[in-house]
């Protein structure tokens, strides 16, 4: 559901309320009114409409301030996450719902002269200031969710429930030797090419890809789909999407397409890079020059190296993609194991060459990934890359001393060296 019909269905619910609930205690609940004098009612319901509405202003002025730091703290891409925190719409609904019941509340105090309050639809207004109080409670507690820690272990979070949902586990799958992404099948095996679909419209990025509905859709066509287009990738005009392979007529165009959802951004479905791009984009903010934040750097390796501990231990090349009868019907690329290391360490070790609590964080990261029940493949990959690092280590503009100190791992940049 769209966020933005949250509120609108708290308020369109309360104007049907406001509509039915007085007229209902006037026809059947007559006997029950308010002890209180109609003045006292009027303000009270007066003082609850118009505080709705400052309520209403301060949650809008929240979530300004926390998109506005998030962009400039963290990321530009984190601004989405935080706008769309569906505990601010909710608090939008209600605060806007209890405004409008009030109104109608009001319209039928002292209704044709007869002098009466009614009971049940003032306390319902009472009941929803306090909901009301309480989400409030809750958005101000939201602001904690700012803090550095929180938000790294929240973008961690995301990544590993992904990790979970789309790799299995090394042990419990078919031999892990398989570091390469996507199939190891050439176009021969495949078979001719009778369709390629092409994206037209304006650039858009893949988010979700249907993968159970192309499967169905290449067996009922006896053919084999390869995407050429991954998940996170960006859609220009006139991009190839896919190509089918087979000897049969070719598939729908719109049915295809309804099988791959693009949005306007990356999103964390079914993309396990994107969480370690956002993790990696924070760290290089905060190495720039005018941030000059190194510990935050070191805070965003600890969840990466998190992230690429399951990622070594999973079953990266799962885009080769059969039917029940064991077919081969989509191809996928998929990243390998070096991707996730480049896409992991290269920005963060070229922005922190002269940090000497980066170099040691992200070399106790490696060493502590080669000591992991890795295949061996894998170990030999972080091995070169620990290779590498120790080489701009080497040619930074650090002093000797500085070198011999980057060159010590250390799980909190600058506080205890492991090697001796």
């Amino acid at each position: 559901m769209q966020l933005w019909l949250i509120p609108m269905i708290y308020v369109g619910a309360a104007v049907l309320a406001g509509l039915t609930l007085p007229r209902l205690e006037q026809a059947y609940l007559t006997a029950y009114t308010l002890s209180v004098s109609v003045s006292s009612a009027q303000a009270y319901l007066s003082a609850a409409a118009s505080g709705m509405m400052s309520l209403t202003g301060i949650v809008f002025a929240m979530a300004f301030v926390m998109v506005q730091f998030s962009a400039i703290a963290y990321s530009p891409r984190l601004v989405l996450w935080f706008a769309r925190d569906p505990i601010t719409f909710h608090a939008l609904g209600v605060f806007g719902a209890s405004f409008v019941y009030a109104l109608f509340t009001l319209a039928w105090v002292d209704r044709g002269g007869s002098g009466s309050v009614p009971l049940v639809s003032s306390l319902f207004v009472a009941i929803m200031i306090l909901y009301s109080l309480l989400l409030f409670s809750r958005l101000m507690q939201r602001l904690s969710d700012l803090q550095i820690s929180n938000v790294l272990h929240a973008i961690g979070d995301q990544g590993r429930a992904i990790i979970r949902e789309l790799f299995p586990p090394i042990s419990a799958s078919a031999p892990a030797g398989d570091d390469a992404g996507g199939s190891a099948l050439d176009d021969q095996a495949l078979g001719p090419a009778i369709q390629v679909l092409r994206y037209t419209g304006a650039p858009r990025t893949i988010a979700t890809i249907n993968t159970v509905t192309l499967v169905h859709l290449a067996k009922r066509a006896n053919a084999t789909i390869v995407m050429l287009s991954a998940v996170g990738d960006t859609l220009v005009h006139d991009t190839p999407i896919l190509r089918v392979h087979g000897a049969g007529p070719p598939l729908g165009d719109n049915e295809l397409l309804k099988t791959i959802e693009v949005r306007r951004e990356r999103t964390f479905e079914q993309d396990p890079k994107y969480p370690i791009r956002l993790l990696v984009d924070i760290a290089i903010k905060a190495l720039s020059p005018a941030i000059n934040d190194p510990t935050t750097a070191v805070q965003t390796i600890d969840q990466i190296e998190d992230l690429l501990q399951r990622l070594g231990g999973s079953r990266l090349a799962t885009g080769d993609i059969r039917d029940a009868d064991g077919v081969l019907r989509l191809v996928m690329p998929m990243p390998s194991w070096e991707d996730y290391l480049t896409l992991s360490f290269d920005e963060i070790r070229i922005y922190g060459v002269m940090s000497v609590q980066v170099l040691r964080r992200m070399r106790s990261a490696l060493v502590s990934l080669m000591a992991s029940p890795l295949p061996q493949a894998r170990i030999e990959m972080i091995r070169t890359y620990l290779t590498h690092l120790d080489a701009a280590i080497a040619a930074s503009p650090l002093d000797l001393h500085d070198q011999t100190m980057a060159s010590q791992e250390d799980r909190q940049g600058i506080g205890m060296s492991r090697r001796h």
